[in-house]
């Protein structure tokens, strides 16, 4: 059984994401989904609009996941580990990252490869943000 893990914070859920999770979920028998709890996305400096607890029943509601669970740390290592993930899908904004070069590398030493997909252009939770935050100071 191939076991796909990616992860993200799944904010202000949008095509984007569901071309991740359909892609993602065609190239594994079950795909597990890690959605960034509050307190990681405050560590990253940000702040979701949705709260976790949403967020995660957004997720699991999405009919290519199979197990939504929550991400607690940026480790993706060790959570692919601890899932036994054959793959770890990621957008290919990280692509050739020397972080994602290192992270690659350790993954697959624990047997897990890296498939990157293509960023959907045009889309982004910041970008529906930005969008929003317009709209609402021009009313």
């Amino acid at each position: 059984m191939i076991i796909g893990y990616t992860t993200g914070v799944y904010d202000l859920f949008h095509v984007g994401h569901v071309n991740l999770l359909r892609n993602s979920k065609a190239l594994c028998d079950k795909l597990i989904v890690g959605v960034t709890v509050d307190e990681l996305v405050s560590y990253k400096n940000k702040k979701s609009v949705i709260p976790y607890v949403e967020r995660i029943e957004v997720v699991r509601a999405c009919r290519y996941v199979d197990v939504a669970i929550p991400q607690t740390s940026i480790d993706k290592v060790e959570a692919a580990r601890k899932i036994g993930a054959n793959i770890l899908f990621v957008g290919d904004d990280w692509y050739a990252d020397p972080k994602w070069n290192k992270m690659q590398e350790d993954l697959s030493s624990i047997g897990c490869q890296v498939k990157y997909f293509p960023y959907t252009q045009g889309t982004s939770s910041t970008l529906i943000n930005e969008t929003l935050n317009r709209l609402r100071s021009d009313l």
